[in-house]
């Protein structure tokens, strides 16, 4: 097995893992003078599994789906499985507790929305190395329980099991474990197996908090089939200040537009930290390397300009060019020429309710500028929430309709990056 700190030393053939260790995405890889030779032989075909627990991904998925991207640009064949099957046990990676138990329509819905993510970002189509789409709830929903023991069990042992991540730290927690969960990691690598034989499906790819998982569809594929196949994993992807990506203190950072919207999400992107700005570049654009060690040796002031190219690229891969413009001109008038633009951010709120009064906090954190009345009281205190460019100390100030500008608006603001307008209707 190769790990992050050996793959500098490993000098690869092929354009894959050529490009994947260039700009940063292998942290564990299995058979790597193998998989090299495969991919240098002709297209291989590779997958990642990506469970329905809500109806969108978010940034932390995000690296995943570049993963299938970078795949697809170097000639191979992307699969993008749909965890139908995988959903109704839950995976206990990374998790003190059990997932929510979801219903089958809940599911349904759920990777409807997760599909629309996957669009932007791969060619789908019947072609060698054209992307796919499959449910695992095809294969796994027709296994029985007797039939499935008896063909999988043997090849897993309690004792291994107990030594992953995925276990071991949920016990030392002294955290439930239930039996279903357990069971998770056989279902992935059935998964992989009957991938395997469906599709000749040669690689898994996953963060690297599925090692351990994966690596259990490698070995089974190996053993019952004696067929090449293969591991790799990311890095956990984190800020330079060690915050978990996807996150912010509003909460996370959504890929659908509908629950995040286009400027929100360019806005994201502007507000990465300096020593973080060409990681994310290699990472989530496809900027070549030479034009991003450009951009990342900029100092001072002008590595603004850096992440303003970041901003712009991320946000023309997920949402198009014009939404990336819209939500940069936004910016600009915001930030740099105290005007206000129709991209941004806008909650509308009764009229009626703004004639009687809403708090400030109340109305800050309806607008996503702060995840609680109690902290939009503390940021207010604080002197970092403004109302129509004002600090106001007081959470409990009554915004009115004689808050309204001359365009019959009201501007919120959460420090010096987050503005919020409200409509009222």
């Amino acid at each position: 097995m190769t790990t992050s700190s050996e793959t500098a030393s490993f000098k690869p053939k092929s354009d894959f893992l050529r490009v994947m260790i260039e700009r940063g995405y292998v942290h564990q890889l299995s058979h790597a003078e193998e998989l090299d030779a495969a991919a240098l032989a002709g297209p291989i075909t590779a997958y990642i599994g990506f469970d329905a627990t809500a109806d969108s991904l978010h940034v932390g998925s995000l690296v995943q789906i570049m993963l299938l991207r970078r795949l697809q640009q170097t000639g191979h064949k992307p699969i993008v499985v749909m965890g139908g099957g995988t959903t109704k046990v839950g995976d206990p990676s990374g998790k003190d507790s059990q997932r929510q138990m979801l219903t089958a329509e809940q599911i349904n819905a759920n990777i409807a929305g997760l599909k629309r993510a996957f669009k932007p970002f791969l060619s789908f189509g019947a072609g060698p190395s054209e992307a796919i789409t499959v449910d695992n709830d095809e294969w796994l929903s027709k296994l029985g329980y007797v039939e499935f023991l008896r063909e999988y069990g043997p090849h897993f042992t309690i004792n291994r099991m107990l030594t992953f991540d995925s276990v071991k730290l949920r016990l030392e927690r002294e955290q439930p474990l239930t039996f279903l969960e357990f069971n998770y990691m056989l279902m992935q690598a059935t998964d992989f197996l009957e991938l395997n034989r469906r599709y000749g499906c040669t690689l898994q790819m996953g963060g690297s908090d599925q090692w351990g998982n994966i690596l259990n569809g490698v070995e089974l594929i190996r053993r019952v089939d004696q067929q090449p196949a293969f591991a790799l994993t990311t890095p956990l992807i984190t800020t330079a200040s060690g915050a978990k990506m996807g996150k912010t203190a509003a909460g996370a950072v959504w890929l659908n537009a509908e629950r995040l919207s286009p400027y929100d999400y360019w806005q994201f992107w502007r507000n990465t930290e300096d020593a973080d700005v060409g990681r994310f570049l290699k990472l989530f654009t496809d900027l070549p390397l030479h034009e991003i060690a450009r951009l990342e040796a900029l100092e001072g002031a002008e590595i603004n300009e850096a992440k303003k190219v970041l901003a712009n690229e991320a946000t023309t891969l997920l949402h198009g060019a014009a939404a990336a413009e819209a939500a940069a001109t936004a910016s600009k008038a915001a930030f740099e020429e105290g005007r206000l633009s129709n991209d941004l951010p806008t909650i509308k709120v009764a009229r009626a309710d703004l004639e009687a009064g809403v708090p400030l906090s109340n109305l800050a954190t309806d607008a996503g500028l702060a995840t609680s009345r109690g902290e939009a009281r503390r940021l207010a205190q604080g002197g970092g929430l403004r109302l129509n460019d004002k600090a106001e100390a007081d959470g409990q100030r009554l915004v009115t309709l004689a808050d309204c500008n001359a365009e019959g608006l009201i501007k919120l603001a959460a420090g010096k990056k987050k503005i919020v307008l409200v409509k009222p209707v």
